[in-house]
């Protein structure tokens, strides 16, 4: 039975029971209270006597004991003081549990408002897909689509796995899942994510993934285990409800003894003292602290394009000092072109370089490809290929050692660049990346490329800066080109010409003067995010370089690095008020239960006391809320 339906049981059968507390008899009197206590007692109750007695068997003490203990002594009272003609309490048992369950069903709200992100997501998914099968168009249930299946989607419809365009080309709104609002051009050989919209053009794309591998599975699958997340501060919750409910326990029967034997008031009296310490020390909200503030902030996160994995990533985003960003597809476009080839023989320059470079994986061999493929020159396999880390490739081509790369690999390869060093300084100032082209020994030009920085990269490292944050560059590329795309984008610290095996040392050298958040997109930075106190992968990224992430920004955007911070400060900033309200409330409730300020007149009958713990309960799911309207 659901937290609701126990509550409205709960609500209908207490309401004639708090007519009582205002001196209104019910007709039928004690039977008639009792009759209506009952319900309540077993049916809304039910959850809290399971739990206390499950706790019990463990040799252990829970909030749920504390609630058993107030509503049973309450109810199990009343019974026995309706035999012998006495006043009974049965509205306190009614209403104590009525209460619990209101600061229940807020918390139920909570969770089902956060978790409203997941199934707007989950919603998002197309149904069917039309799969070309022989020949023959066949419409089947997306279940059915497999990796490699040929899919063609009109206009209007939604595409419905990841994929790869093809033929045909349009435009796709893709903000639902990457946030950019303005409809996105593919053509044969771009990317295609499941679930975002095709507008124009009608076009076929071969599945790349397919149900839990797709980027939208991923993302719910992400925010799911987000909130199902515990932050390592809820550790310290859980230790101090550990030893905090015994002590309640102590304190309730000192209250009822000081009360009863050394002040001498009756044995209800010093009952319903003992009874209301039980109630109002209820943890509740302490139990509340964490979790909700956590399903809002990511529930929130989701929304804006921001996956924050569990809640250890919000602790981790305190204190941030340096964020280490690599710079190819990172900060710049990851789509670099060719703009310049120095050389007597410039045709031959880019065959010898595409020859060498179609067997490459390295982002600027696609530049250097896609310029052959432009100036239609006519490619020669290499024999011998092999590719020398952080510096070039070499092969053979026509029985002639050839070569493309940097200066260092010339210098290995034991090839004069005298007569070029000049232009490539000033190419390199320019930002470039230049690569020397080498046959038989000698060097035959230079091939020079640029990957320009994104748009917003300026924006986000001034916002940066003003928030306190350090940016810091960390590349292979050479130094000249990373200092002039750190100067284009603002950033004063430049880490260049590092192998992939060494980003993780520069990190961890970091760490010795501040903690380090880490932004890549790729597979050789993942030893990076995984050696940072919080890694960030770009949503544009490798599979490799999302899982060694703690925070995934879907959109792609730097700006929302500056973003995620926040929201990760601001989600554990709430999670520590929480906490502090919570102890400080329940610290400051007890001696008001207890009856110490009753010679004032400030007492509080256990009913009031449970009203007062549900309102705490209230007041943190309030505020964690609030965090849906916090500027980020």
């Amino acid at each position: 039975m659901s937290v609701k339906i126990r509550f409205i049981i709960s609500l209908v059968f207490s309401l004639p029971l708090a007519l009582t507390m205002f001196g209104l008899m019910l007709p039928g009197g004690e039977l008639a209270m009792w009759a209506l206590a009952t319900p309540v007692v077993v049916i809304g109750g039910y959850p809290f006597f399971s739990g206390a007695w499950s706790a019990f068997k463990h040799r252990q003490a829970s909030m749920d004991t504390l609630v058993a203990l107030g509503v049973g002594v309450a109810y199990i009272y009343s019974v026995y003081a309706v035999g012998v003609g006495q006043a009974v309490y049965f509205e306190i048992a009614a209403l104590l549990i009525t209460f619990i369950l209101l600061g229940k069903l807020f918390e139920d709200l909570t969770r089902n408002r956060a978790s409203s992100a997941i199934e707007k997501l989950v919603g998002l998914q197309a149904k069917h897909a039309t799969v070309i099968r022989d020949g023959n168009e066949v419409q089947v249930p997306l279940e059915e689509v497999k990796v490699g299946d040929q899919v063609l989607v009109k206009p209007g419809e939604k595409i419905a796995v990841d994929g790869e365009v093809k033929d045909g080309s349009t435009t796709i709104d893709e903000s639902m899942v990457t946030g950019e609002s303005f409809p996105v051009t593919k053509k044969a050989g771009d990317r295609v994510i499941g679930s975002t919209i095709n507008k124009t053009g009608a076009i076929t794309f071969t599945a790349t993934k397919v149900g839990s591998d797709t980027l939208l599975s991923q993302i719910v699958e992400l925010v799911r285990k987000a909130q199902s997340s515990r932050a390592p501060i809820q550790k310290l919750a859980d230790q101090v409800s550990g030893i905090f409910v015994p002590v309640v326990l102590i304190i309730a029967v000192v209250t009822f003894n000081v009360w009863f034997v050394l002040l001498g008031v009756s044995f209800v009296e010093a009952l319903l003292f003992a009874v209301a310490v039980i109630v109002i020390a209820c943890p509740c909200a302490l139990g509340l602290a964490t979790p909700t503030a956590l399903m809002v902030g990511t529930g929130r996160g989701a929304r804006l394009g921001i996956l924050i994995k569990s809640g250890e990533v919000l602790e981790s985003a305190r204190d941030i000092k340096y964020i280490v960003f690599d710079k190819t597809g990172t900060i710049t476009e990851g789509k670099p072109v060719v703009t310049d080839i120095i050389s007597d023989e410039a045709e031959a320059t880019l065959a010898l370089a595409a020859a060498l470079e179609a067997l490459s994986e390295h982002p600027l061999a696609s530049a250097i490809l896609e310029k052959a493929a432009a100036e239609n020159v006519q490619l020669v396999k290499p024999k011998d290929f092999r590719a020398v880390e952080g510096k070039g490739v070499v092969g053979s081509i026509n029985a002639k050692d050839a070569a493309i790369g940097n200066r260092a690999l010339m210098a290995d390869l034991g090839i004069s660049t005298t007569g070029y060093d000049g232009k490539l300084a000033e190419l390199e100032q320019q930002g470039k990346t230049v690569m020397l082209v080498a046959l038989d020994k000698k060097i035959l030009g230079l091939v020079a490329v640029q990957d320009r920085p994104k748009t917003m990269a300026l924006s986000a490292m001034q916002n940066l800066q003003k928030r306190g944050f350090k940016p810091v560059m960390l590349t292979g590329d050479n130094k000249a080109t990373a200092q002039a795309i750190a100067a284009q984008v603002g950033i004063t610290e430049v880490i260049a010409q590092v192998l992939p095996s060494e980003k993780a040392d520069h990190i961890k050298a970091l760490q010795q003067h501040g903690r380090v958040a880490f932004v890549g997109d790729g597979i050789n930075d993942a030893p990076a995010l995984a050696m940072a106190d919080l890694g960030i992968a770009m949503g544009s990224g490798t599979d490799i370089a999302m899982e060694a992430g703690g925070i995934v920004l879907v959109k792609n955007n730097l700006e929302d690095v500056q973003r995620a911070l926040t929201l990760s400060q601001r989600t554990f900033a709430r999670i520590k008020l929480n906490l502090f309200w919570a102890f400080v409330y329940n610290l400051a409730g007890i001696p008001i239960a207890a009856g110490v300020f009753a010679s004032v007149g400030l007492v509080l009958n256990p009913a009031l006391a449970g009203l007062a713990m549900a309102f705490s309960s209230v007041s943190v799911v309030t505020s964690s809320l609030l965090l849906n309207k916090s500027k980020i």
